[in-house]
């Protein structure tokens, strides 16, 4: 008996042991539904075509999430940019992006390091409670197993939309934003039990493989687990410390102001500001 408890006890400090060195890094690559619409009066073929093709580009990223079971660090990989098509601009606003992303899900907070045209935020906030709904399907993604999630959320009714030469309609004073329900899918995998994910997605009993939001959708193409070289998890410390309610302010202010820097009488050839609902 005594040998019993002894090999026991061995086994649980064992598992604790590996659940604290535990890591890995999960390689995402996400895309973006763009849906375009011109009429011959705003751009020509040849130009929509171009247009298109630089934007499928813009929209095409990869991201890494490092994690262990309690951590994680999301961020882009640095690409070079792909040329301007010439005689137009793009000028990018995705109110939804993050440069370096850390959570901390045992202390149910998130630290968010943005540059937002040259000025770096350090946004700190409290994790979202996600009120997931497990579902029965199950997929494959790679080797793995998942399972289906799904989430409900309210979110402000912002189309893709495209401006040339800042010929956009305002938003009138006073008037009350449109918001509109979605559904995001998420797949997870308890095979790797990480309540962890890309983005701001977490919650589930296992690592989040692949989400879609009806836009966006985000899918895992590479993982490895407890690599020879320890993984960085530290979370950034550059940046002006600011709450997320407080951040969102200071972006929509940088929007008007990008707006206002796109009029028409800014600068000379096709200017179009593309704005992306997060």
């Amino acid at each position: 008996m005594k040998n019993t408890i002894t090999l026991l006890t061995a086994i649980l400090f064992s598992c604790t042991i590996f659940a604290q060195n535990f890591q890995g890094k999960a390689t995402y690559k996400s895309k973006r539904k763009v849906d375009i619409k011109l009429d011959s009066t705003q751009a020509n073929v040849e130009m929509q075509s171009k247009m298109i093709e630089m934007l499928k580009k813009q929209f095409e990223k990869t991201y890494t999430l490092a994690f262990n079971p309690t951590e994680s660090v999301y961020k882009e990989e640095v690409k070079l940019g792909a040329p301007q098509t010439s005689g137009i601009e793009v000028g990018m606003v995705n109110s939804g992006g993050s440069d370096i992303l850390y959570k901390n899900t045992k202390e149910n907070r998130f630290t968010n390091q943005n540059d937002v045209f040259g000025k770096i935020f350090l946004i700190k906030d409290s994790l979202e409670k996600l009120d997931w709904k497990l579902e029965k399907e199950t997929r494959n993604i790679g080797e793995y197993t998942c399972y289906k999630a799904t989430l409900k959320r309210e979110v402000e009714d912002i189309e893709n939309s495209i401006s040339f030469n800042g010929d956009s309609t305002p938003k009138e004073e006073g008037t009350t934003t449109k918001m509109k329900e979605i559904t995001i899918t998420a797949w997870y995998t308890l095979a790797i039990p990480v309540s962890n994910g890309p983005g701001n997605f977490h919650g589930l009993p296992g690592l989040i493989l692949a989400v879609n939001d009806g836009t966006e959708t985000i899918v895992c193409s590479k993982i490895v687990l407890n690599p020879k070289n320890k993984i960085d998890l530290s979370e950034p410390k550059k940046g002006k410390v600011v709450t997320q309610a407080k951040f969102e302010s200071i972006l929509e202010k940088k929007m008007k102001e990008m707006e206002e820097r796109y009029s028409p009488n800014s600068r000379d050839g096709e200017v179009i500001e593309i704005r992306i609902g997060g």
